[in-house]
């Protein structure tokens, strides 16, 4: 359904099928398997929709056309805000999502639907990360983004947001995930960082109609379509109840691979992926960990930049592989990337090796080559 050309009937029925009140995803797929097709369901007569276990307001909607008026009146909005509804009886539906226990019935695209279907790795984990998190999730994301895989998070403050960013800097692209209308951005802080996914021919998705607000509920029924565009999720620290284990345990059911980058084993964010490594999942440290559990057919598909690298000149890694100057060596030796340690402390515990002087010196070069950053306070933590 393109906002370019009229929707077929066909596509009009499935998405009135999607906003009938009372139905969901999975009733309205059985409801046309049981029928045979979908313009059988809208022949139907009241008895023979309320035979079939419908709800009688769910019967009624359809029946009366009530869901078809609300159908047309959604494409309309659709088009109004620059959003194309794809549906499963189109061509365009994604074949990986195709593929799961309950796809939605209908997906909300702005952007370019063209990648939704492409190779795709999720990049999921706390909304809460530390800075270690953060910077593992923007350099990893980075980095395989930079390669042609396509990074798919849910645009959540956090882990998502910074996957997303991580996508942006190697000018790759990436799909945000809604649990809201794919009209309404949340956070609002965001609308800067979905305007960049879309400048760089990324899109943004939702199952949810136009309008619909954050609500709680949402985002757990959403992560199901995060794990099912890809070929894998990638888990950087999440909490024992954390929303990401919902996603991670999506993805093994879908049969998709499930990696995790390890934490510190005192932090409580590091119990979810170090829980999934102990269960199976790939330890992942730099993104050739992701890469090598690509398909060798979809990985001769993807085209890498030739000569790209992260910030620094280095790909993601829990280890320091790079040259380093002494006294800058002894000063990143000290720091840690779960935890902020003061200047004041380093001084102290460099006072024998180095002057004050020379540790600013050292602490500026490894904050201009992206290896530390100073938080408020004259804090500084390493980035990776």
């Amino acid at each position: 359904m393109s906002t370019s050309s009229p929707a077929t009937t066909q596509q009009l029925e499935w998405l009135a099928l999607a906003l009938t009140p009372g139905l969901g995803a999975t009733r309205s797929r059985h409801l046309v398997d049981h029928f045979g097709n979908v313009d059988r369901v809208f022949h139907a007569s009241l008895t023979e929709l309320e035979a079939v276990g419908l709800q009688p307001v769910s019967a009624q909607a359809i029946f009366n056309g009530e869901s078809l008026a609300k159908a047309e009146e959604e494409v309309a909005r659709a088009t109004a805000v620059g959003a194309e509804i794809i549906t499963l009886s189109d061509d365009a539906y994604p074949s990986p999502l195709r593929q799961i226990y309950d796809p939605p019935v209908c997906l909300y695209v702005i952007g370019n639907k063209g990648i939704i279907g492409s190779a795709g790795i999720a990049v999921i984990g706390t909304r809460h990360p530390t800075p270690y998190g953060i910077g593992m999730a923007s350099r990893l994301s980075c980095d395989l983004a930079a390669r042609g895989i396509i990074i798919i998070s849910g645009m959540a403050r956090g882990v998502d947001s910074a996957a997303h960013r991580g996508a942006i800097e190697a000018k790759g692209k990436t799909v945000a995930v809604f649990g809201t209308g794919v009209d309404v951005i949340y956070p609002r802080e965001n609308q800067k960082l979905s305007e960049q996914i879309l400048a760089l021919g990324g899109a943004l998705i939702s199952e949810f109609p136009l309008g619909t607000f954050a609500a709680p509920q949402n985002f757990p029924i959403r992560n199901r379509i995060i794990s099912g565009l890809s070929i894998g999720v990638l888990v950087i620290e999440a909490g024992e109840y954390s929303g990401t284990r919902i996603t991670a345990r999506c993805a093994l059911e879908q049969g998709r691979e499930v990696f995790a980058v390890p934490g510190n084993v005192t932090n409580k964010n590091s119990w979810g992926p170090n829980t999934l490594i102990k269960q199976g999942a790939k330890l992942t440290a730099t993104w050739e960990d992701v890469w090598e559990e690509i398909p060798p057919d979809l990985r001769l598909q993807l085209a890498p930049e030739a000569g790209f690298a992260t910030k620094g000149g280095s790909t993601a890694s829990l280890f320091e592989q790079e040259s380093l100057a002494p006294q800058e060596r002894k000063i990143f030796q000290l720091l840690r990337a779960d935890e902020a340690v003061h200047i004041d402390e380093i001084v102290e515990r460099l006072a024998d090796a180095m002057s004050s002087s020379e540790i600013f010196a050292s602490l500026f070069e490894l904050e201009m080559s992206g290896r530390v950053k100073q938080l408020p306070g004259k804090n500084y933590v390493k980035t990776f």
